[in-house]
């Protein structure tokens, strides 16, 4: 099986990667890195990988343009945030986002690829604002850019929050769970022909999925000590200050996850992104994670 994942550190696949959960042919499973989610949909789109880790409004594009994928699963919600540096306040500061918003007028952010969640969720909150948006092909280019003045905010995960305060004085200047509320920062997303053919493999990768976010919600100290050894670059601290920015973890997708979805359809529609509309059942298989997490929801 071909698995691809993005270096944000908080989801599961560091922990999978590391053999503390096995799943069906864990052993024999191939890895791949990609940059952002839609460079990911290139690669379900070849078929270049089975299973994916992605923010789901890149895959409402690809579905919306035919893509036989689906998701099945969750991970983790409200993974979006803005930062900045001086002199720019932050939202518990001014006190909406709109007040934010106004001090980069005639200014310019810098977000992740195009059609990625970072960049939908930017370009919504943008609209009929004098605030352009610079999308770089990594989010780790983004700091930099910041720090050279070459942008005066930038949007993307914790990960990117946690990356700018530890190279320069940034702060964030819009949490995640204001941003686009309960937003699915990523989901599990797999070939269409994969639960035709291989229904028992993604039951266990669901189990050891549900394992893993479990360990980072209720164990951090523990999940962030396993990332961090699997991704090689950062440490542990690194990796519980990244948790704590946005600690919200499941792998259940409840009705406030398919509604939040949901919502992005007619944001996508008016960027541009997608013509048609599309049902929960065009997006969602949700039979493997109501049978391996009958529990509800503990985002």
């Amino acid at each position: 099986m071909k698995i691809g994942y993005l270096s944000t550190i908080y989801h599961t696949s560091f922990i999978l990667k590391s053999g503390k959960f096995s799943f069906e042919s864990s052993d024999e499973t191939n890895w791949k890195l990609f940059p952002t989610g839609p460079e990911m949909m290139k690669a379900l789109e070849s078929e270049d990988i089975d299973l994916g880790y992605i923010g789901l409004p890149p895959v409402i594009i690809g579905i919306e343009q035919g893509m036989k994928i689906k998701c099945v699963a969750g991970g983790h919600i409200e993974g979006t945030v803005v930062i900045s540096n001086e002199p720019y306040s932050s939202y518990s500061e001014l006190g909406d986002i709109a007040s934010v918003l106004n001090q980069y007028n005639g200014k310019t952010i810098g977000t992740p690829t195009r059609g990625s969640i970072h960049d939908v969720i930017i370009r919504n909150l943008l609209k009929n604002r004098d605030i352009s948006i610079k999308n770089y092909t990594w989010a780790d280019f983004i700091p930099d850019a910041i720090q050279d003045g070459e942008i005066e905010a930038g949007v993307g995960t914790p990960s990117l929050a946690t990356v700018a305060s530890n190279q320069f004085n940034s702060k964030i200047v819009i949490p995640p769970n204001k941003i686009w509320p309960y937003n699915p920062s990523y989901g599990i997303v797999v070939q269409e022909e994969l639960i035709s053919n291989s229904p028992e493999y993604i039951t266990s990768f669901l189990k050891a999925h549900e394992d893993a976010s479990n360990l980072i919600q209720n164990v951090p100290n523990t999940a962030a000590e396993i990332a961090a050894n699997e991704m090689g670059v950062v440490d542990k601290k690194f990796v519980r200050e990244t948790y704590n920015i946005s600690p919200r973890y499941c792998a259940k997708v409840p009705d406030e996850y398919i509604k939040s979805t949901m919502e992005f359809i007619p944001v996508l529609k008016e960027l541009g992104y997608m013509n048609h509309d599309l049902k929960v059942g065009d997006i969602f298989n949700l039979r493997f994670i109501e049978e391996t997490h009958k529990e509800d929801a503990h985002y």
